[in-house]
């Protein structure tokens, strides 16, 4: 279904899906544990739906699931079957860049569908929003399977999968910027996505709303990242950013927190900021749609994201 943006085509939502649909669970990037993907097919199922694996999910190829050629094949051949309503990616790692170029041929959006994960596959959301769909930033089977699909984030995943709309409180933090911003919602994984910037996948795009997260990356080098951003005008354009988990990293010799260090990159722009968003590479990692129009509130008491029915 489609549904309206600023930008030069209408921004399409994937149809809400229904008991029974298909699943498509495949691994464009890194080596997965078998275990985490038949048990994350017991959750789906378990939730009403078909899921099944895809002939290279499980493969292993130097440090990825396959070639270059067997994960393209596998996720061209889940993008173009219509019997196919979602796709959750295995998990992250890295590899799925290997592949934006021959998916970027694709009419993807005549047969528009859900993509699900984080960390590396926001290289998958950005291909999904230079296309105009909105997909879902969420946790992947690993997560399915540790928890069984009874914790609030798989819940939520399954909320807007059927096409509800969500709506997040976080508790405030003393670095955040109050304010008010309405928005595409962009981003994901900071290191993928600024290696994006200036390409056609780009997605730190003029009045959107940006959330950041990453892992096991030392505090200078994100601080790198953020300064190129900067510099390239990136961090100027958008309306609005929400920082979710940086984790695993050793905090600077003077003891400078990520957080901190953050603040001071983005001191100079007015737009609202919050810190302490569950989002990334914890246990509690909240699913947001990404592209579409979103609403963040910053006050003193909270910082409230809504994100409505998109279908």
């Amino acid at each position: 279904m489609e549904n309206t943006m600023e930008s030069d085509r209408p921004l399409i939502v994937p149809e809400p899906l229904r008991p029974g649909d298909r699943i498509a669970i495949l691994s464009p990037a890194g080596i997965i544990k078998p275990e985490f993907v038949y048990k994350a097919m017991q959750v789906l199922q378990d939730a009403g739906y078909r899921p099944f694996v895809t002939p290279h999910a499980l493969g292993r190829w130097r440090t990825y699931s396959g070639t270059p050629q067997e994960r393209f094949d596998d996720l061209r051949q889940a993008l173009l079957d219509s019997s196919v309503k979602a796709i959750l990616c295995s998990r992250g790692g890295y590899g799925a860049v290997h592949l934006l170029e021959d998916l970027d041929r694709l009419p993807l959006r005549e047969n528009p569908k859900w993509i699900i994960g984080y960390s590396d596959i926001s290289a998958l959301h950005a291909l999904m929003h230079r296309h105009g769909i909105v997909s879902i930033h969420a946790p992947m089977a690993k997560h399915l399977t540790t928890l069984k699909g009874r914790d609030d984030d798989a819940q939520a995943l399954f909320e807007i999968l059927a096409g509800e709309p969500q709506l997040y409180s976080i508790p405030p933090s003393p670095l955040n910027r109050q304010g008010t911003a309405v928005a595409p919602l962009v981003g994901g994984n900071l290191a993928v996505i600024a290696d994006l910037v200036a390409t056609p996948f780009d997605t730190i795009l003029p009045d959107t709303i940006l959330f950041i997260e990453d892992i096991a990356e030392p505090v200078y080098k994100t601080e790198r990242i953020l300064y190129q951003l900067r510099l390239s005008g990136a961090l100027s354009r958008i309306k609005g950013l929400i920082v979710g988990a940086f984790t695993d990293y050793a905090p600077e010799v003077d003891g400078r927190s990520m957080e901190a260090m953050i603040s001071s990159m983005v001191a100079d722009y007015s737009y609202p900021v919050a810190f302490g968003v569950p989002v990334g590479h914890v246990d509690h990692n909240l699913p947001l749609q990404v592209s579409l129009p979103t609403r963040l509130e910053v006050t003193a008491d909270q910082t409230v994201i809504v994100q409505p029915a998109g279908a």
